[in-house]
Formats: C-alpha cells, structure tokens, sequence
C-alpha cells in the first residue's frame, strides 16, 4: 500500500486511529520484498535499535514454518510475548493484502496482552515485486530489495519498488562481489519512485539500520502528534 504523498512531511495516517476502548493503537509498519533481502534482519536490527525509547512488538509470516519469528526470538531482540508468528498456509501476499484477518488478530492480540504499544512491525514472508500491504492491515510499508537480486531491480519497478514508503536497498557490502553499480540503483530507484525515500544499507556498517530508524521515528512523531 502506499499512502498520500502529496506533502512533504511523515506520511502515517489512518482513519482507525484508536481502540475499541478508546486509546491509541499502536503505529504499524510493514515490511515486505523477496526472499533473501533481509527483511528478518532488518527487523532484527531495528528492535534493537528502538527497543529502549519505544514500545514494540513484531509479526511474522511464513508459510508453513515460523522460522522467522524462532531467528528474532532466538536473537532475543525482544521478549517472547512481543513476537508473534503467523502461518500464512499460501502465498504472502494474501496474508497481507487478501485476507489479513490473521495478521489482524495476531496485532490485535499483541496490543491486548503487551500493550500498551507504540510500533508494530507486520514481517510478510519473501515475495515478489508485486507485494503490497493493505491499507486495513499497516499505516506504512517498507520494501526491502537487495544488491545480490540485480541491479536492475529498481528500473524494473513493480508495486513494492515504486509505491512503498520507504525503499530499503540492503547488503551494500556485497556489491564489488556481485557486480551491481550502487549508484545505478540509486538513480533508477530515484526515477521510479519520485520524491518517495530510499535507503541505501548494509547492516555490517558502523550506520546499520540507522536511516530506517530514523524514518519510522518519524511516522511515528506524525502518528502520535
């Protein structure tokens, strides 16, 4: 999903913005992109960015296994009662844009029993360039591409290249080995997606998950002003 940038400041907005009871829920971002891009690790490295200054929780998404959600639990980025783990049974994608109705009762489960929460990040299992999110299930989404996959993925597009909020190309390090042109990708990315930001990141770098962190302080800062 994407959502509307047509100003230039934090774009979380939702017209379900509290509870039943009335309180706030928490900000939900999602991350999708294909299989191998990190995305796993990227929410690793984001809990342990933010788990000191902000209230957290995660849902993954597997098809058959909850493999993801045994790596951050075994990881110990955050206490077993903030990860929950969704089998999808099918494609990712309709998990979390056919039929959410899973991943809703798994953050709605969270927000009852660890809450309250500031963030919820909603992990899709690896899929293609076409993955998106719906709007009922996340307030954001971040689509996590990597060097490895080619640097022609940006000038390909697809929904999760050109509308997500925020672009992840991740594994920079790995450029030189596998011949992708970082500036390339930049720049197609850039054409393709207009004013919308990207993110360049290797996780093995002194700045890590830095500039994702830093973004969704602010789709938080414009959720909870």
């Amino acid at each position: 999903m994407h959502l509307d940038h047509s100003h230039d400041g934090p774009t979380a907005v939702s017209a379900d913005a509290r509870r039943p009871d009335g309180s706030r829920r928490a900000l939900r971002i999602g991350l999708g992109g294909p299989v191998g891009s990190g995305k796993t690790a990227t929410v690793a490295a984001l809990c342990r960015a933010l788990r000191d200054e902000l209230s957290l929780a995660v849902v993954t998404n597997d098809i058959y296994t909850r493999e993801d959600a045994a790596f951050l639990l075994s990881e110990a980025v955050l206490p077993p009662e903030r990860i929950a783990a969704v089998e999808t049974g099918a494609c990712p994608h309709t998990a979390i844009r056919d039929d959410i109705s899973a991943n809703l009762e798994a953050v709605e489960d969270l927000e009852d029993e660890a809450g309250p929460l500031d963030l919820i990040l909603v992990e899709s299992g690896g899929d293609n360039l076409t993955a998106t999110f719906s709007k009922g299930l996340v307030d954001a989404q971040i689509f996590v591409i990597d060097v490895a996959g080619g640097d022609d993925i940006p000038r390909k597009g697809g929904p999760g290249v050109t509308t997500a909020d925020l672009l992840v190309v991740n594994k920079t390090d790995l450029a030189p080995y596998v011949g992708s042109d970082l500036a390339r990708m930049s720049a197609d990315a850039k054409e393709q997606r207009g004013e919308l930001p990207v993110v360049l990141q290797s996780l093995r770098s002194e700045t890590g998950v830095g500039g994702v962190a830093a973004w969704v302080r602010e789709q938080l800062a414009a959720w909870t002003a």
